[in-house]
């Protein structure tokens, strides 16, 4: 059809549209299409900085009963400081495994991830998503680490030029002059956080799990299909495909995409690459944000591709009658089996 419209093109384009390298479509073993996956993939990606030394500094410590909360400051390259909180459990048995718990959008950022009630607003935010998941694995005895984002939390800019502009998608703009993105920098800052967890005493780095909500689905999704390090993940209220939420609705950023990721693959086929890993998917029956039908699909297509991988009982699906919110009925089972 032919319209006035660039949003009637999009989806238009999407309705007919099938990413060059779904696995779908390639004809592949599971074997050869993740290695030619994972290398275009990371081409899309683009380069992440250069390391430095990490400079960890434990600027505060809490207590809160079974668990100590710590604020830590990293260095991750060359520009960056990267606060979060590290959560560890007081009786652990020895070195315990560690879970990367990344937020989704939101004025709280981590804060939210590690369980801090620091106003009526915050608290609402963590009730309304049961979004403290990285406090709660803490008290089932996993070390957590929760980091802001970049643009996030303590790494939201100061400064807002032009008020009322998804400042997601400007950085998104300002990175792409530079060929550089806020989601590969991400990536890179969940690499050096399990540089950091790989050192401390108390973690067993041979034992490191991701989980994420929103947002923080895609950055698990995305994080874990890339780091090998990272051995089984729960992606809460993500991987439905892009037709849907991205294309028709444009409820997405510029914190979430890099340059041509659809040309060449859906969201299922992302989470598909962390295939032989296991991987547990959260879906609200009553997802307000991502709709349930939609996360039900990225879930069977995922499926697909861990059966032609030969490992179809590693991937869970979680569906709970709630909203885009964390369930923690499946999740502490899921790492205790896998971790």
């Amino acid at each position: 059809m032919s319209s006035f419209f660039l949003g009637d093109m999009w989806n238009e384009m999407a309705s007919k549209h099938t990413p060059e390298l779904s696995f779908s479509r390639s004809g592949m073993t599971f074997d050869a299409w993740r290695e030619a996956a994972l290398a275009k993939l990371t081409e899309l990606l683009g380069p992440e900085p250069e390391p430095v030394d990490l400079c960890p500094s434990v600027e505060s410590e809490e207590d809160l009963g079974d668990v100590v909360r710590r604020r830590v400051i990293l260095h991750t390259d060359a520009y960056t400081l990267l606060p979060c909180w590290v959560t560890v459990p007081k009786e652990r048995g020895g070195k315990a495994p560690a879970i990367l718990c990344s937020h989704g959008h939101g004025p709280f950022g981590k804060n939210s991830v590690a369980g801090v009630r620091s106003s009526p607003e915050a608290i609402a935010d963590i009730e309304g998503s049961n979004y403290d998941f990285g406090l709660q694995m803490a008290r089932e005895g996993f070390v957590t680490l929760a980091p802001d984002l970049r643009g996030f939390g303590e790494r939201r800019d100061p400064y807002d030029p032009i008020p009322n502009r998804d400042l997601c998608n400007v950085n998104f703009i300002k990175g792409a002059l530079f060929g550089i993105y806020p989601m590969t920098l991400n990536i890179f800052d969940f690499r050096r956080c399990i540089d950091y967890l790989e050192g401390l005493p108390e973690v067993d780095g041979a034992r490191i799990g991701m989980m994420g909500l929103s947002q923080g689905g895609t950055m698990t999704t995305f994080t874990t299909a890339v780091e090998p390090r990272i051995r089984a993940c729960d992606i809460i209220g993500y991987v439905n495909p892009f037709s849907g939420f991205a294309v028709r609705d444009g409820n997405f950023c510029g914190s979430q995409i890099v340059p041509g990721i659809y040309k060449y693959f859906d969201t299922f086929d992302i989470s598909g690459l962390i295939a032989p890993r296991p991987c547990l998917m959260e879906m609200g029956e009553n997802d307000d944000c991502f709709r349930f039908d939609e996360l039900y699909r990225g879930y069977e297509e995922t499926k697909k591709i861990y059966e032609a991988a030969g490992v179809p009982d590693l991937i869970e699906a979680d569906v709970h009658p709630g909203g885009h919110a964390y369930s923690g009925a499946k999740a502490p089972g899921f790492f205790k089996k896998y971790l």
